[in-house]
């Protein structure tokens, strides 16, 4: 599933190519992929123009010029613009015709990606409950340690839960554990204050430093814009074979249904 920086990375690579742009017609093609009347979506969105773009968590908000248009990728989710002449692809789901004459297409395989329009006055701090953003000020050292002091869960699973930070993914997770030190299977409440610290600093690192790596292009999520990550190059552990600090084998856990990267060298 595309995490933070990738969600980060279609955000800005479609503010570069749409922004501005007027939708003149919208055509869904999986009724199922709206969430409402797909044919009130339709016609809301017509004639509205692209004002802003912002995101929380995994969530894309595209500003039109009187509400929300909220989309989520969830697991395989993908935008391309493409000309209109160009053939659908198959698990194309709606097509956005823009006034520049190229289409905004959406496309799924998976079918689990889901769109919606939200009123501007709509609180994006509490969107869906979400967590802080792990690169605002917000998620600091006093916030982590106040939800940390009472979770007997794994830190894992804790940093994967979107209510306690909002877009930290699987790989991600992974890769702040092995720079903080710390065994993903340690439970949360027994991180000392200066471990949280370094949690914090070590998320903030790597998600700014996948953001400016375009996201990791892994497995099945790849870039559909012409942009491809290269996070995967940096990857300490997730998905590795050595450990890229000392370069010691890689151990597998199944940590809360998924699959844990971690040094046991490294990581304590």
């Amino acid at each position: 599933m595309p995490e933070l920086p990738e969600v980060e990375t279609v955000l800005r690579t479609l503010e570069g190519r749409i922004a501005g742009r007027k939708i003149l017609e919208v055509s869904v093609l999986y009724p199922k992929l709206i969430e409402g009347d797909p044919e009130e979506f339709c016609r809301k969105l017509t004639g509205q123009t692209f004002r802003r773009f912002c995101r929380r968590g995994k969530y894309l908000f595209f500003g039109m010029d009187e509400f929300w248009f909220v989309s989520h990728l969830r697991m395989e989710g993908k935008y391309y613009l493409q000309k209109p002449e160009e053939p659908l692809i198959k698990h194309t789901h709606a097509v956005f015709l823009l006034d520049d004459g190229m289409t905004l297409r959406y496309n799924d395989v998976r079918k689990f990606g889901r769109m919606r329009l939200y009123p501007y006055d709509t609180d994006l701090d509490s969107f869906h409950d979400l967590g802080p953003e792990p690169l605002e000020d917000t998620f600091n050292a006093e916030y982590v340690s106040s939800r940390l002091k009472e979770r007997r869960e794994p830190i894992k699973t804790v940093l994967l839960d979107q209510h306690f930070a909002a877009g930290i993914g699987n790989i991600y997770a992974d890769e702040i554990l092995a720079g903080c030190r710390v065994l993903p299977m340690r439970r949360a409440c027994e991180l000392s204050e200066d471990e949280i610290v370094l949690l914090v600093s070590e998320t903030k690192r790597i998600l700014a430093e996948a953001i400016k790596a375009g996201g990791t292009t892994i497995r099945s999520y790849t870039s559909s814009l012409g942009v491809t990550g290269l996070f995967q190059l940096s990857c300490t552990v997730h998905a590795q074979k050595k450990c890229g600090r000392c370069c010691g084998e890689v151990s597998v856990r199944r940590i809360g249904g998924r699959s844990s990267y971690y040094c046991p060298q490294c990581q304590r």
